[in-house]
Parts: C-alpha cells; sequence; structure tokens
C-alpha cells in the first residue's frame, strides 16, 4: 500500500499545485492555455509516439485490452442512457451526463500508468489512448448534436475532422504502425522525442490542477454526486469484470481498470459550451471528478493489488 500511494500521491500533489499557483497568481494567466497547448499538441504526442513505437506490442493481448475498454464505454453509455427517464434533467444537462461517463483525462491515466505500472502498463494505457479518444468523441459529438440547444453548431463532419485530427490519437496510431512495420525510432528522433515526452506528465498535471474551478463545484447538484459515482465506482468495477472474464494479466487488468476510473477530461467542457451542452454542469462534473479521484484511483489501485 505504501508503495502504491508513493508512485500515486505526487501525481496528484501536482494537480493540487497547479491550483495553487494559478489562484496565487504565482504565473501569468496567460501561461496556462499556452502549457495546455505545448502539453496537448507537443510534449504528449511525443511521450506517447516514443512509448508505442519502441513497445513489444506482440506481447500483449490487443483484442483482449480493446474488448474490455470499449466494452466499458458500451455499458456505461447504455446505462446512462437508460437512467434519463429518472433522471429527470435537461437536454442539455444530459448531453453533459454523457460526457461525464465516459470521457477520461488521458493525462492523469499517463501519469498514474507511468508511475504505478512501468512501461509496460503506460504502453497499454496508450493503446486505450487509441482506442478510446475517438470512441468517447463521436459518442459525446452525437449526445450534444442531439441535445444540445446551439443553433450554430459546427457541422458533424467538421467535427469527424477534429477527431481523426487529435493529435494523442495520431501520435498512438504513428507509433503503433512504426512499431508494426518494424522501423522503431530513428537514433536522433528517438531520443529526442523521449526528452521531450519527459516534460509532457508535470507540464500536463499542473494544467489540469490550473484548470480547476471550486466554484462550479459549490454548486454542484444531485446529477454531479450521480455521475462521480458513475465515472469513479461504476465504471471500474465493469472494466474489471470484462477483464477477469477475458483473462487479462495483472498488468494489463490494472492499467484498464485505472483508466476506466479516471475522471472526466476538461475537452468535455469546450464541446459542452461549443455545441450548447451544460458548459456550467460540465465544469462541475469535471472539478468534482478530478478531486474524488484523489481519493478513489488510490483506492482501486490498492483493490488492484490485492486481486
Amino acid at each position: 500500500m505504501i508503495a502504491i500511494l508513493s508512485a500515486l500521491l505526487p501525481t496528484f500533489a501536482l494537480i493540487v499545485a497547479g491550483y495553487v499557483l494559478r489562484e496565487r497568481k504565482f504565473l501569468p494567466d496567460t501561461f496556462w492555455p499556452s502549457a495546455e497547448k505545448l502539453t496537448y499538441f507537443i510534449t504528449f504526442p511525443a511521450l506517447l509516439l516514443s512509448n508505442t513505437a519502441k513497445a513489444d506490442l506482440g506481447s500483449l493481448p490487443l483484442l483482449g485490452i480493446a474488448s474490455a475498454m470499449l466494452g466499458t464505454i458500451a455499458i456505461c453509455t447504455i446505462l446512462i442512457l437508460a437512467a434519463r427517464p429518472v433522471l429527470k434533467v435537461s437536454g442539455p444537462t444530459f448531453s453533459s451526463l454523457i460526457q461525464g461517463a465516459i470521457r477520461p483525462n488521458t493525462y492523469i491515466g499517463l501519469a498514474v500508468a507511468a508511475a504505478l505500472l512501468g512501461a509496460q502498463g503506460l504502453t497499454v494505457t496508450a493503446l486505450c489512448v487509441a482506442l478510446v479518444v475517438p470512441t468517447v468523441n463521436v459518442i459525446s459529438v452525437l449526445a450534444c448534436a442531439h441535445l444540445g440547444e446551439n443553433d450554430r453548431k459546427p457541422g458533424f463532419v467538421t467535427l469527424m475532422r477534429d477527431v481523426v485530427k487529435n493529435p494523442l490519437l495520431m501520435a498512438c496510431v504513428l507509433g503503433v504502425l512504426l512499431n508494426i512495420v518494424g522501423f522503431g525510432l530513428p537514433p536522433i528522433l528517438g531520443p529526442f522525442l523521449e526528452i521531450l515526452g519527459q516534460a509532457a506528465l508535470p507540464i500536463g498535471l499542473l494544467a489540469v490542477g490550473a484548470g480547476l474551478d471550486l466554484r462550479a463545484a459549490k454548486r454542484a447538484g444531485y446529477p454531479v454526486g450521480l455521475s462521480s459515482i458513475g465515472k469513479l465506482v461504476l465504471s471500474p468495477a465493469i472494466a474489471a469484470g470484462l477483464c477477469i472474464a477475458l483473462g487479462l494479466s495483472h498488468i494489463e487488468f490494472t492499467a484498464v481498470v485505472l483508466y476506466a476510473a479516471l475522471p472526466c477530461s476538461a475537452s468535455a467542457y469546450v464541446l459542452a459550451r461549443l455545441m450548447g451542452g451544460d458548459a456550467q454542469m460540465m465544469a462541475s462534473i469535471i472539478t468534482v471528478h478530478t478531486l474524488l479521484a484523489i481519493l478513489t484511483m488510490p483506492i482501486i489501485a490498492i483493490l488492484m493489488q490485492a486481486v
């Protein structure tokens, strides 16, 4: 247990540090959007590309990992849709609840995998990113398009083009392709990407903390509470059941379950605001999920060790 806490708590301490730095105005407010842009377009893609290009993918049960991860998303989506008559919320609010049920914070996921599971766990998580990012984006766009109230929504084709151009997805796909054809990474480019990728986790986690909105968390009502239970407790429980049924090994099992246990991504807020979802509800979900994950993810990691 001590080893798990020693691995995970620094990750969440960086998130708290990011929030404190922003609140104390240690850095100008203009720094944080630039940090997010650097992380999203440069450092995290470098981390994912360098890891997947050199990983031993042949030793991984790719079908099992895909089945467990996509199966979890499918079940969570079905459950939240089935719960709509009970929740009795508006269309825009329900679209935000759908996003909160399935969208993971990839930055936290990669940081937790690197700290707790090492290179193999990071590779499994990178594969989860490649599978989950396009899937949850398509579901989220469809939900917002159907339930949102903005009459000036971007076209579906435009949004899908943005999904395909997602730099995290592109990095994973390119890394896997280089791995499959046996090229790997060239001598100079490889070390360059590895060094660049080392900046991804600290900058990304600080930016996650800087994006938290405690005022939005204070406005959270029962839908946010239900969303938190669903994303942080029910989702990893579903993933665990699927992993057991599929016979995944301990590292793969743990990586998939922890990825399913991640709080909602901040990108959900952008989509909610863009497509007429409930942006205020989305901000509450993101903040509450992230704060509660500081408690739930170490507990889940400890439980995984006992399995």
